[in-house]
């Protein structure tokens, strides 16, 4: 993997808002942008031009995209559906709606369908959980789920 320089300027300007010397703090940013140029995933190609750019340890690039469930260390499909699945989304169902997505989909998590157009996930907590159960769906939050916001967020994914 190698960035083009208008790409490398862009890195430039992550990591030109931390202090010198200290360009590891530009790791969680760079990663973001690295899974957006590599079709959002990160390879290990990936994570090893990640430390490469930064002058750091491959190791330390793996810590963070291992312990992170916003990077994808696999190709996913265009459409990400990322259920929370702690105790208050549990308690309000969202067993359920993982359950329902693979009824609809056929993929368990961490599964993508075969067109490549949905990927599901069970992460870790979201931080809205008074609107359990939820999900996080690119950057917005999808709150409240119920079957028929599932088939609603299908039938958007497929237009896309």
């Amino acid at each position: 993997m190698r960035f083009s320089e208008d790409k490398l300027k862009a890195v430039d300007e992550i990591v030109s808002h931390y202090p010198e010397g200290k360009q590891k703090s530009a790791l969680i940013p760079l990663l973001h942008f690295i899974q957006k140029e590599n079709g959002g995933w990160l390879s290990s190609e990936a994570m090893d031009y990640a430390a490469e750019l930064l002058h750091i340890k491959p190791i330390e690039v793996y810590e963070v995209a291992t312990f992170y469930s916003m990077y994808n260390l696999q190709p996913v499909g265009k459409t990400v559906f990322e259920v929370c699945q702690t105790g208050p989304c549990m308690l309000r169902g969202s067993d359920d709606i993982v359950a329902y997505i693979y009824e609809k989909l056929g993929i368990k998590p961490g599964q993508t369908t075969e067109d490549g157009l949905f990927t599901l996930k069970v992460v870790e907590c979201l931080g809205a959980c008074g609107y359990a159960p939820m999900m996080q769906l690119g950057p917005d939050y999808r709150e409240h789920l119920t079957k028929e916001k599932i088939d609603a967020l299908i039938e958007e994914g497929r237009k896309k």
